[in-house]
């Protein structure tokens, strides 16, 4: 038993100690500081930067004459043909490109899969999880769930859950509602689903952890600066310019990873990226990410299970 004359005594060598060598002491304490802030700001993995990519499956599952780059002039009673034939370029044309483009450069995406959409192309949904990315849910079809009620909401995303599973195999655990638009039922009803992640969500530049009945429930960000439905159709982006604000927007995350945890969000809807000039320019975009050290590509639920896994990570 250490009495209290030898507890004292002990004291006061490590005190002396500590007095002898006062620049080493603070040498020490300053190292592990650092290396407990490396250690907190990088992701479990090592990564320095973690680049996400969704690609939105929607077309074949758009209600009638929705709306589309041609004038909204349409009369009532008649169907908008032309219009229909630009989203049938998302699953002839466009989804295959970019499935393309992503074996070219080795990454995995997560797919953001409307029900609707999936049991009318069912050939396409499943070689899209038999080539290794993510089956993510985005609602039956393209209502507005916030204003349904707790049963109607949850019997719709339930519907599109079962579709996914049915076509492809593959259990949804990821969400985004249609335009981000979920209601305040909508987080609850996920996590008794069984889902672990949504992404209706802008607040922050790296995942983070809420409670969903009572249980934890990850937020992984979505991005509208970086999404292809609000720059190349909503603002007439040139695919140039697409190319230079996301550039300018990994550039900008790359610095601030040295220090904090990041992530960066690139979002592609099935018939504007893969249109043959925006497949190109991503590819180009593509290159120029992999030429950074520490930055890795990875599916959302990756994402997420790297965030439940991690003690440091952010908790609301």
């Amino acid at each position: 038993m250490t009495t209290r004359r030898n507890f004292i005594k002990m004291a006061g060598l490590t005190g002396a100690a500590v007095m002898a060598n006062p620049v080493d002491t603070f040498s020490n304490t300053i190292k592990q500081e650092k290396m407990e802030s490396e250690t907190k700001n990088k992701w479990l993995d090592g990564s320095r930067l973690v680049v996400s990519v969704s690609m939105q499956f929607e077309a074949g599952g758009q209600p009638q004459n929705a709306e589309s780059p041609f004038p909204q002039n349409m009369q009532k009673g008649y169907n908008d043909f032309p219009a229909e034939t630009w989203y049938q370029y998302g699953y002839k044309e466009g989804i295959p490109r970019m499935l393309d483009n992503w074996d070219k450069h080795g990454i995995k995406v997560t797919s953001h899969m409307v029900g609707s959409a999936v049991l009318q192309n069912p050939a396409l949904a499943k070689e899209i999880v038999q080539r290794g990315h993510e089956a993510a849910a985005h609602g039956m079809n393209w209502s507005s769930q916030y204003a349904m009620s707790y049963d109607e909401e949850k019997k719709f995303i339930k519907a599109g859950v079962d579709a996914i599973k049915q076509v492809t195999g593959f259990t949804a655990v990821g969400y985004n509602a249609n335009w981000l638009r979920r209601g305040e039922n909508t987080i609850k009803i996920l996590q008794e689903l069984g889902f672990s992640y949504h992404i209706d969500d802008l607040s922050r530049d790296e995942p983070f952890i809420i409670q969903a009945n009572k249980k934890d429930f990850v937020v992984v960000p979505y991005t509208i600066r970086c999404n292809d439905i609000v720059l190349i159709e909503g603002k007439n982006f040139s695919s140039d310019q697409f190319f230079n604000q996301a550039k300018a927007e990994f550039d900008q995350l790359y610095a601030e990873s040295e220090f904090k945890r990041r992530q960066m969000s690139i979002s592609f809807h099935d018939r504007i990226g893969g249109t043959p000039q925006m497949v190109k320019t991503t590819s180009d975009l593509l290159d120029y990410i992999k030429k950074h050290n520490g930055v890795s590509f990875k599916r959302k639920d990756e994402i997420t299970k790297m965030t439940l896994q991690d003690k440091t990570s952010i908790r609301e």
